[in-house]
């Protein structure tokens, strides 16, 4: 079993226990052990699912490549949960839907929601997509401003930004050297990039 899988099916084994009747019959042990992915695909249009169960199924979807989990799986990588943030961007990661990027994108850089902006920042360096590197200057640009609480968004787009080794993040990787929580990593990255050792 895939790591992320296993830690994803003991998170949510515990949440469906907590939520179901004693003696009733076991959704959980059914969604984990289909392979009809009609059936999971039910699950995230049906009413009255629980949230786990909506995350498993878009989970297993996703990775098995099936469309129909990307829009459940884009709301998940923006919860206030990270664990469910993380299990989505994982999912995303392997869907292949082409307009994972850009969604990913315009949640990395939308400020209203940038306390949940890390795992589509990292996201965003895995997939390495055209979007990543202009969302990730915009980003960590906002995140360079005086008292910013964001650091851990800030530092995973300098690390991705060295990651994607592409000279436009120059400029801003250059700002975050004047910030002590950021200047390691920025002079790591900056070394990363063609030109700059």
């Amino acid at each position: 079993m895939d790591e992320e899988l296993r830690v994803l099916t003991e998170r949510l084994r515990a949440e469906s226990a907590a939520s179901g009747a004693p003696g009733a019959p076991a959704p959980y042990d059914r969604l984990v052990a289909t392979a009809d992915h009609d059936e999971l695909a039910g699950v995230l249009t049906a009413p009255g699912h629980p949230l786990w169960a909506r995350e498993l199924a878009a989970f297993r979807l996703g990775v098995a490549g099936d469309r129909r989990a990307f829009e459940s799986l884009v709301l998940l990588l923006n919860h206030r949960d990270p664990p469910r943030c993380a299990s989505a961007a994982h999912a995303l990661a392997r869907l292949g839907d082409p307009r994972t990027a850009r969604a990913a994108a315009a949640l990395a850089t939308n400020e209203l929601r940038v306390a949940y902006a890390l795992h589509p920042v990292r996201l965003l360096v895995e997939l390495r997509a055209p979007e990543a590197v202009p969302a990730l200057i915009t980003t960590l640009r906002r995140r360079l401003r005086p008292h910013d609480p964001y650091r851990r968004v800030a530092l995973a787009c300098v690390e991705g930004l060295g990651t994607l080794g592409d000279d436009r993040a120059v400029p801003v990787l250059k700002e975050a050297l004047a910030h002590p929580a950021l200047a390691e990593a920025a002079v790591r990255a900056l070394g990363r990039i063609p030109g700059q050792r």
